[in-house]
């Protein structure tokens, strides 16, 4: 199956250079670019494309909100965001996720990093930059009030505790000796009665609730 990617970034020459980056891929496949914010809205809901690359600073209106109108609370068929941008900056990486994203990435991470993280969205998983994934979920604990009860079960809470530490349902069947179906049925029973709507938002609630590192 191929991978069809939406590019959204004011910068033409960056633009130019993701599409290259992707399409010498096998089973990636550039649909569209975008230059504003507007422009990768209307793309996006006219193309449906599996992945869009988000920058965060562009005209009109800013990744953040682009980000937010396609995927955010609220959005009856989210899409697939990654937020690519040179700043990884804290606020922006927790804006961003808490937008909607399911990715975040910094235009430096290099081109592997960049595949992988389409990859990673395209089949329902997130990747944050190894530069700031630490930095940034340790934000997530500070002033955080951890739930008085735990609606998980024993196994769903280790299949959550995975995904917050960064590992990929293959690692996880590997690491906790389940199958794949199995990984993937836990994670679906866990967004369902936390309310959530990705693994993103997954990892985001163990560590705001403290279960990472327990």
């Amino acid at each position: 199956m191929v991978t069809r990617v939406l590019i959204a970034d004011d910068q033409a020459m960056v633009r130019t250079g993701f599409r290259l980056i992707l399409e010498s891929e096998p089973g990636l496949e550039v649909v569209g670019e975008a230059g504003d914010g507007d422009e990768a809205v209307r793309l996006a809901r006219e193309l449906r494309p599996d992945v869009t690359l988000m920058d965060i600073n562009m005209p009109r209106i800013d990744g953040l909100q682009a980000t937010r109108l396609l995927a955010g609370p609220g959005v009856a068929e989210p899409l697939r965001i990654v937020v690519v941008t040179t700043y990884d900056l804290d606020e922006n990486v927790y804006a961003a996720l808490r937008a909607g994203a399911c990715g975040f990435l910094v235009k430096d991470a290099g081109p592997r990093l960049l595949i992988e993280a389409v990859e990673a969205a395209a089949q329902g998983e997130s990747m944050v930059s190894p530069s700031v994934t630490t930095r940034l979920l340790e934000q997530f604990t500070r002033g955080a009030k951890p739930v008085a009860e735990n609606p998980l079960t024993d196994r769903e809470t280790e299949v959550v505790k995975a995904v917050a530490r960064g590992r990929t349902n293959n690692e996880i069947t590997d690491e906790l000796v389940v199958s794949l179906s199995t990984v993937k049925s836990h994670l679906s029973s866990a967004q369902r009665k936390l309310n959530l709507r990705n693994r993103t938002e997954l990892a985001i609630w163990a560590w705001e609730n403290h279960l990472v590192g327990q």
